[in-house]
């Protein structure tokens, strides 16, 4: 034999990441920023002369798929993509409901007083983390804690 059968597995392992930064290089270079102004225009194309086609509250997280001078190109929970100007985002630990009626509760667990419900696309800020449980902060003030499966 002229190959070596502990090297064999290891160089399968580099030829299928290899394959999958091939096929997914956004997933490789993705940064998460989130929006930090109360109201963020969410625009067709890099530059202000492109249609506003939403707008997302401030704390909306994002995920960085491509940099146009000071425009980043976006995809968010739902998959949809827009462009934001860079001035509108920045690095802050944020998610975003994914599910219909999701419970905020006084505490890390379903035990816990639910204290509010909200729908489907609410953005918080993350707090602080408790195992599966994540304490939020709306950017309205309301605060509690939800369960990280409601989220993105």
């Amino acid at each position: 034999m002229f190959y070596n059968a502990k090297i064999l597995p290891v160089f399968q392992i580099i030829l299928l990441m290899i394959a999958f930064f091939a096929f997914h290089p956004e997933d490789v270079f993705a940064e998460r920023l989130a929006v930090t102004d109360s109201i963020g225009n969410i625009r067709s194309g890099p530059g202000k002369k492109n249609v506003i086609i939403w707008k997302v509250e401030k704390d909306h997280p994002l995920e960085i798929i491509e940099k146009k001078g000071n425009w980043y190109h976006f995809r968010d929970f739902e998959k949809d993509e827009g462009w934001i100007h860079k001035s509108l985002v920045g690095k802050v630990k944020t998610v975003i409901t994914k599910k219909e009626n999701c419970n905020i509760r006084t505490g890390p667990g379903t035990k816990y007083k639910i204290i509010f419900t909200v729908e489907k696309g609410i953005p918080f800020r993350v707090l602080k983390r408790q195992g599966d449980w994540i304490k939020i902060r709306h950017a309205d003030g309301d605060q509690g804690w939800l369960h990280n499966t409601l989220v993105w």
